[in-house]
């Protein structure tokens, strides 16, 4: 019997922050701490194979190297506890902390959630940002429950900034968390512009969800890629947002980034039902056509870029109305950037 798998995550994390104490080394520990500025520590970061959180990532470490003058210092997911007790002895109280943006505040990725609220009760005195988020807790009797966690634990912190990254996430949170300082900004992956270097586009890409979040089912999934396949004569590639590896470095991690991003601008046209397969083509420039998932991540977040003229959304699938969509002019629009919608977000930094 394996009982690494039986034994509950939380007791896990627990276990592994007592023998922490105990290691004589810390992965951390050669990190070399610039005394001369404060720091700004990113909670929470994706070193595993969802390039969507990949992306967050980048642009969050980005968006805080152009609009502040700290030392930047990322703790990656898979070292949360070794980055938590390598932190509790170096941290300062006029340094920031930061938590990944995303779409993770709830109760379907419950050990992420568990790691954020154990951040934000281990620094009482110091400034957190989660930075652009999509909350969605379920409405089940486990739901309920973790609701009552996260307000007790958000609520507590007299320095908290949840930034939410769509309306109804965000008056969700003023609702949850009214002592919580609540803004509303774009995704941050929506503050990168990588619309140069355009190529010339052939072809279709397919990238489809096979997770929880997905909405289309099996039968409309088949009927749109054979109407794909038949309107592109069989020129399309599938490929995923998710490329199904963990514990990357920072330059495997903007190496994917990078060939995703080339990937969709030698596209004519990308379907997608992730919101960060729809991120992607707005920022690259490239015509795209999104589906609904079976929440209000995309359906919020679209009306950040409806108005670019590439970008189509279909929020209940159907042949006729696809059909008529991939039909309509998928010649790109200029791109424009959303920089003016970030200026809460800066104002706290």
């Amino acid at each position: 019997m394996n009982f690494k798998k039986i034994i509950p995550f939380k007791i896990k994390y627990n276990l592994r922050l007592v023998f922490e104490k105990y290691k004589k080394t810390n992965i951390f520990s050669k990190i070399n701490l610039d005394k001369n500025k404060k720091k700004a520590y990113i909670f929470l970061a994706a070193d595993y194979g969802n390039l969507g959180d990949v992306a967050i990532t980048f642009s969050q470490t980005e968006f805080l190297k152009k609009h502040s003058n700290y030392q930047i210092i990322e703790i990656p997911i898979s070292q949360s506890i070794a980055g938590l007790h390598w932190l509790n002895k170096n941290i300062q109280k006029d340094d920031l902390i930061t938590i990944i943006g995303g779409g993770n505040i709830g109760d379907l990725y419950e050990q992420i959630e568990y790691i954020r609220q154990l951040v934000i009760k281990s620094y009482p005195k110091n400034k957190i940002i989660s930075f652009p988020q999509s909350i969605d807790f379920s409405n089940t009797n486990f739901g309920k429950k973790q609701i009552e966690k996260a307000k007790k634990v958000y609520n507590s912190h007299k320095n908290l900034v949840l930034v939410a990254r769509e309306e109804v996430s965000y008056l969700t949170m003023k609702d949850l968390f009214p002592k919580v300082k609540i803004i509303l900004t774009p995704d941050i992956v929506l503050s990168q512009d990588q619309s140069q270097n355009q190529k010339k586009r052939q072809g279709l890409v397919v990238c489809l969800r096979d997770d929880a979040e997905k909405s289309l089912s099996k039968q409309q999934q088949n009927t749109m890629l054979k109407i794909l396949k038949n309107h592109f004569k069989n020129n399309l590639k599938f490929y995923d947002t998710h490329i199904g590896r963990n514990n990357l470095s920072i330059d495997e991690r903007n190496h994917e980034l990078t060939n995703i991003w080339s990937i969709f601008k030698g596209a004519e046209l990308v379907v997608t039902d992730r919101l960060h397969g729809m991120i992607f083509c707005y920022i690259t420039q490239t015509p795209c056509i999104v589906l609904q998932n079976n929440n209000h991540k995309i359906k919020g977040t679209i009306n950040w870029i409806k108005d670019c003229g590439y970008i189509h959304f279909i929020e209940n699938f159907d042949e006729f109305h696809f059909k008529e969509t991939l039909n309509k002019n998928q010649k790109p629009t200029q791109y424009q950037s959303l920089q003016q919608y970030y200026s809460p977000l800066i104002s706290e930094l």
